[in-house]
């Protein structure tokens, strides 16, 4: 084992799985390890690590066990948590998602326009994004997939009326019928206060899609470039027509849009893909396609599998792709096989 950023140990086969140490530990280490493959600087990177660890709900100092003492929807074995990491821009943008358990606790901002109270007693989950040397960006989503089907589209309609994003709404939600195929509502996010041009999305998962069908879904977007984007699909699915199992599509709204702005679709690799290794493979070739050297996302990938890529899957379990003007809009979600 290897004591890096602020004391936290590198993850490593050695000292992997993470039974016996603290969530909040745990975590950070996976926050400090991705920024020492990712090139970034000692000093920022350090206090990145230290404000995640400051940022995690209360059940970070609980000691992880061999089985989940509260079973989490955001991994299949019940882990609360997963890292992801978008490949755009200069330097790419290191993220944490985590499941609040149902703690009472809050950011320090609240989103514009309250639509909490809305959303009742539904899951809660939270992420942070970072690009360095920028500053931290908090997200909320509220989980819809404990709801029954029906009662979804009115709750989500509620709040995007009162985000002032009702006939925006409307337009997506005829477009969304439109294009065929069965699907749920499954999220509603916000971005925080204080964040320019803040998003509002509403994420989808499908139901034994086909490419055509998440291309269509895509499409309900105005700024889309299906022929990129079917380009992308096709390299992640190695040339097959299926999507995969429960493909998600993220409509993202923006203030004073009357249309959905944007769209992302996400790929279930493990469903695509015999192993981590081919996974990895496909996403590089995507990454090289798009103008990114691959290499620091395979060094990312090696150093957070507990064994051989060609041993393992499931780490890399989505991967999705935005074409909305902005090169290489490609980001890599890790889930960690704790239990």
């Amino acid at each position: 084992m290897t004591i890096d950023l602020l004391g936290f140990p590198e993850i490593t086969w050695e000292n992997y799985p993470a039974v016996g140490r603290s969530f909040g530990n745990f975590l950070s280490g996976l926050w400090a390890t991705a920024c020492g493959v990712l090139d970034v600087p000692h000093s920022p990177a350090a206090q990145s690590t230290q404000l995640v660890g400051s940022l995690l709900p209360a059940w970070s100092s609980e000691v992880i066990g061999v089985t989940p003492a509260r079973q989490s929807y955001v991994s299949d074995d019940g882990f609360p948590a997963e890292l992801s990491v978008n490949w755009s821009g200069r330097h790419p943008e290191l993220r944490i998602l985590f499941d609040s358990l149902g703690d009472p606790w809050t950011f320090p901002d609240e989103p514009d326009g309250s639509v909490a109270d809305i959303f009742g007693p539904a899951p809660v989950w939270h992420a942070i994004a970072w690009r360095p040397p920028a500053r931290v960006v908090l997200k909320t989503y509220y989980g819809l997939y404990e709801w029954p089907a029906p009662q979804r589209p009115a709750a989500v309609g509620e709040a995007m009326a009162r985000l002032g994003l009702a006939e925006a709404w409307a337009d997506a939600r005829r477009r969304v019928e439109a294009a065929g195929g069965e699907r749920e509502v499954e999220f509603f996010a916000v971005d925080l206060r204080g964040v320019r041009d803040a998003r509002v999305k509403i994420y989808y998962r499908n139901h034994d899609a086909g490419l055509a069908e998440v291309s269509r879904l895509a499409a309900v977007a105005g700024n889309h470039n299906a022929t990129a984007a079917d380009a992308a699909y096709r390299v992640l699915t190695g040339e097959r027509a299926k999507a995969g199992r429960a493909a998600l599509t993220c409509l993202a709204f923006r203030a004073g849009g009357r249309s959905a702005a944007e769209s992302t679709t996400y790929l279930r690799l493990p469903t695509l893909t015999t192993s981590d290794r081919q996974a990895v493979d496909r996403t590089s070739t995507l990454l090289l396609r798009e103008g990114v050297d691959p290499r620091r996302f395979r060094a990312l990938a090696a150093a957070l599998t507990p064994t051989p890529l060609p041993d393992s899957t499931g780490l890399l379990e989505l991967v999705s792709f935005r074409a909305a003007g902005r090169r290489a809009d490609i980001t890599t979600y890790f889930r960690f096989p704790v239990y």
